[in-house]
């Protein structure tokens, strides 16, 4: 496959499936990249799961434009997948026990396992101005 060549969808997902890291590209008001190192999990909906914080531009950027893209890179650097996707914002975590929390907690086990304390964690959340960036993925393009 050609560098840069568009993939089946399928394909790229099953790249980037077992991966945790990545980053993230918003695109900003006057139209530039603005990229973020994150960690990520895929669900078994192909749905392309990033905690991030109210107050940051990539909140911002995908509430204002929801084309955001996500490059993940093989560890050698040689190999990588592009995936295109539209986003959503789920609601800002407002209490303990709402259900952004929830997200972020099933999100939390998939990328790092088991957390000290739930109970801290949730209320941090909520302090934090947490919510979960959504990627549902509708292209994808590299070289795997």
């Amino acid at each position: 496959m050609p560098v840069g060549a568009d993939m089946e969808l399928t394909d790229a997902l099953d790249y980037i499936r077992p991966k945790r890291n990545g980053v993230v590209v918003t695109l900003k008001r006057d139209g530039r990249p603005q990229l973020s190192n994150i960690s990520f999990a895929l669900g078994d909906d192909d749905v392309i799961r990033v905690s991030i914080t109210e107050g940051r531009a990539k909140y911002a950027n995908a509430r204002r434009d929801p084309r955001v893209s996500l490059y993940v890179t093989a560890e050698d650097f040689w190999s990588y997948v592009v995936v295109e996707a539209d986003a959503e914002v789920a609601p800002v975590a407002a209490a303990p026990d709402d259900a952004t929390v929830e997200e972020l907690m099933r999100l939390y086990r998939e990328v790092q396992g088991e957390h000290d304390d739930w109970d801290d964690y949730r209320q941090a959340m909520v302090d934090d101005g947490r919510t979960v960036l959504r990627l549902h993925p509708v292209r994808a393009y590299g070289m795997a």
